[in-house]
């Protein structure tokens, strides 16, 4: 339990983090850059056992840590973009509430419990996304801020259910941080990919911001995936049930850091979308 309320805590920060690029005018794509570098620096260096770069590539999980890491840096990307554009409650909802995906592909790969409460809290669940992602002020980001949310819940939702079944078949529980630093590590390949065309279009120095802003953000980072995955690791939930209460702790804490710290303004469509995605998801836990 105590793996799964510090992975709540982290990826809470993580929306927090990302409010403040938006504040500080950080440069997204270099921060996640150098969040992931540090992240990487994290995992081999907190390794649970002794081991060699060179065997990485032979390693049954490290294609799993190549797909995830290229997703990794496409959806910290949308992640980002949602919390400016639609606050850090939003985003939470997003992109936590797509639970319902990990928790669909649960029945199905591990014959894990499937009821009439758990179908109707993913409902509510998909309803609850809609509602809390519509902004009703009429401005130029009206598209984009319906966009970046449902890009957000669909690519979160296919990172969990990759993760479950990378964890599943291939991870021992002495390669956790190993895994997550070559994951952390092919996203930063990814991301110095991007850069470099980036680069040879436009010029522009790196910038100390960014980079103070990538290692404040690579911290929380690494332990919300090492302690997600730890939890996973355990027998006192099934997957589907552990992914729902998480997600719904980090759409709760957000939520409150949301209104108390940042002021966020929510439409009536917002709150009813926040509580429904409270509703469906304790539906789900206590199916």
């Amino acid at each position: 339990m105590i793996h799964l309320l510090l992975s709540i805590l982290f990826s809470t920060g993580l929306f927090v983090i990302f409010k403040y690029f938006g504040i500080y005018k950080v440069d997204i794509l270099k921060a996640i850059f150098v969040n992931y570098i540090v992240a990487l620096t994290l995992g081999f260096t907190l390794a649970e056992r002794s081991f060699s770069i060179t065997e990485l590539p032979n390693q049954p999980w490290f294609y799993g840590a190549i797909f995830l890491g290229a997703l990794f840096v496409s959806i910290f990307f949308v992640m980002a973009k949602t919390a400016q554009i639609n606050g850090v409650a939003v985003t939470s909802v997003a992109g936590k509430m797509s639970v319902v995906i990990p928790v669909f592909f649960g029945v199905f790969l591990y014959n894990e419990s499937v009821t009439f409460l758990k179908i109707l809290g993913i409902f509510i669940a998909l309803v609850a996304v809609y509602l809390a992602s519509v902004k009703e002020e009429k401005s130029i980001h009206k598209n984009a801020g319906l966009l970046f949310p449902v890009l957000l819940f669909l690519g979160s939702g296919v990172i969990d259910t990759t993760l479950k079944f990378v964890e599943v078949n291939y991870v021992e529980k002495e390669d956790v941080s190993v895994f997550s630093g070559s994951l952390f590590g092919c996203a930063a390949f990814f991301g110095l990919i991007i850069l470099s065309i980036k680069a040879i279009k436009k010029r522009e120095p790196f910038g100390t911001r960014n980079v103070i802003a990538g290692i404040i953000l690579g911290v929380p980072n690494y332990f919300s995936i090492v302690f997600l995955i730890k939890a996973l690791q355990t027998d006192s939930f099934e997957s589907s049930t552990l992914f729902t209460i998480n997600n719904v702790g980090i759409v709760v804490v957000s939520t409150l850091i949301g209104i108390l710290l940042f002021k966020e303004h929510f439409s009536f469509k917002n709150k009813i979308g926040v509580g429904l995605a409270i509703v469906g998801i304790v539906i789900v836990a206590l199916a």
